[in-house]
C-alpha cells in the first residue's frame, strides 16, 4: 500500500514539474504519469546509485552540489526512457531538467511528509522493574 502511495506522490511531483517548468512536457493522461512515476523510481533505483558512485569525487570537491546535476540527469534519463516505451514525457535540456528535479525533490518531500514511514507493531509495554 505504501508503495502505491509513494507512486502517486511521485507522479503528483512530476505533474507539477510539467506544470511549472517550460521545457518539461507530457501529453497524454493522467494515469500514464503513473507509468513514468514508475519508470523514475526504477531508474532513481538502479542507475542513481551507480552515478553517485561514480562521480563521488566530483561530488566531494563540489561540497555536495554534483548531485543537483545527477537528479537533473536522473530526469532525462527517466525522459528517455520513457519516450522509448511510448509515453510521452519529455525533458528539453538540461536547464529544465535541473530546475524539474528540484520541483520533483521539493513536491515529494513535502507530500511524503504526510505518509507514515512505517506502521509501528503493538507491542506490550515493557515490565515496570521493581
Amino acid at each position: 500500500m505504501r508503495f502505491l502511495i509513494r507512486l502517486f506522490i511521485t507522479a503528483a511531483a512530476l505533474w507539477m514539474a510539467v506544470k511549472l517548468i517550460p521545457g518539461i512536457d507530457y501529453f497524454g493522461p493522467w494515469y500514464g504519469l503513473l507509468a513514468v512515476a514508475l519508470v523514475f523510481g526504477l531508474v532513481n533505483a538502479i542507475i542513481r546509485p551507480i552515478m553517485v558512485l561514480l562521480t563521488c569525487p566530483a561530488i566531494i570537491m563540489t561540497l555536495g552540489l554534483f548531485v543537483f546535476i545527477l537528479n537533473a540527469i536522473m530526469l532525462m534519463i527517466t525522459s528517455a526512457i520513457a519516450g522509448a516505451l511510448g509515453f510521452q514525457f519529455e525533458v528539453h535540456g538540461l536547464l529544465p531538467a535541473l530546475l524539474g528535479s528540484l520541483v520533483v525533490g521539493i513536491t515529494s518531500a513535502f507530500l511524503n511528509m504526510f505518509v507514515p514511514d512505517r506502521e509501528e507493531p503493538n507491542y506490550p509495554p515493557p515490565p515496570q522493574a521493581a
